[in-house]
């Protein structure tokens, strides 16, 4: 579009001619080559006086092609020269995706520039970090990334995996829940029993199989009886005796050292309709390793362990 006024002159750098100073006077006419120039502004201007540059529209102001000096001249004085610079071309708005890195000055983003939905307007994560994914600290005033593998509860419990049942089943097995990031272990559960006189009890699990025979046994002073067999003469340590009716059966239980080669200990108890709590405690009559447990119907085939669900989780206390 049309320019209203002077058009700005690009990158025309002009020498203007000679001015020979008059004494007594502040004001003259600029010219380059006896034709007169007209200066964008006194800021597009640098002028010499008496071998010193003069302060734009301080030491001198610009209006039209004249140039007047903030005090009048005298015979001696001499304009060496004024260069005019033309338009400096103001870049204004830069187009997309020109700004780089490299043309930011160090430190020159600040708070003040940045919008307060930088993080609610980012996407929400919906599980528990990965051990990779990064958060920023600040250590005594300088911002530092820390992956969340070294924040993540040092202490307490940590989560390590729930199971889920909608549907009766025998058992519940949780395999490679053990591993050598805890020693010890908590686990919280609840079934429906969906019948009668059932005994519910513990099983240790390897490589995904069961660990059977006369393994387990209980504690006397916790039960009635040190140790529980099912109609196939295997062992297990029995979180109740056979006295379950058909109700909500909740439990917690500690596992300890399942990954050391020891004798691995449980104790714990569980709560029901007709059994209100009992304690039990026992343990397993080897040194094996153990990276899974089961939940165990005894009475196979007599009842059901209906929408079950179990969690286990880490132990770091020390």
């Amino acid at each position: 579009m049309a320019y209203i006024g002077t058009k700005p002159t690009i990158g025309n750098f002009q020498i203007c001619d000679a001015i020979s100073v008059v004494n007594g006077q502040a004001a003259y006419t600029m010219q380059v080559g006896s034709v007169n120039v007209i200066p964008q502004s006194a800021n597009h201007m640098i002028v010499s006086l008496n071998g010193t540059i003069q302060k734009p529209n301080s030491s001198f102001t610009v209006s039209g092609s004249t140039i007047t000096f903030a005090s009048n001249l005298v015979t001696n004085d001499v304009i060496d020269f004024i260069q005019i610079l033309g338009d400096v071309l103001d870049l204004g708005v830069p187009s997309d995706a020109t700004v780089t890195a490299a043309k930011l000055g160090a430190n020159s983003v600040t708070a003040a520039k940045l919008n307060n939905d930088i993080i609610s307007g980012s996407t929400e994560l919906a599980s528990e970090p990965a051990d990779t994914d990064e958060f920023l600290v600040s250590d005594a005033g300088t911002l530092k990334r820390i992956d969340y593998s070294l924040i993540k509860g040092a202490a307490g419990l940590n989560k390590i995996v729930t199971n889920t049942e909608s549907s009766g089943h025998d058992y519940i097995n949780i395999d490679s829940c053990f591993t050598s990031t805890y020693e010890n272990y908590l686990i919280v559960g609840t079934a429906n029993i969906t019948y009668g006189n059932t005994n519910i009890g513990i099983r240790m699990r390897a490589g995904g199989s069961t660990a059977t025979g006369s393994l387990y046994s209980r504690n006397i002073a916790a039960m009635f009886a040190s140790s529980y067999s099912d109609a196939a003469g295997q062992s297990y340590i029995a979180m109740s005796y056979n006295d379950l009716i058909t109700a909500n059966a909740n439990w917690f239980f500690y596992v300890y050292a399942p990954q050391l080669a020891k004798t691995t200990y449980v104790s714990g108890m569980m709560t029901s309709a007709n059994l209100h709590s009992t304690s039990f405690s026992g343990y397993v009559a080897t040194t094996a390793q153990y990276d899974g447990i089961q939940i165990y119907n005894a009475n196979t085939g007599a009842g059901d362990l209906n929408t079950s669900k179990v969690t286990v989780y880490g132990l770091a206390i020390w």
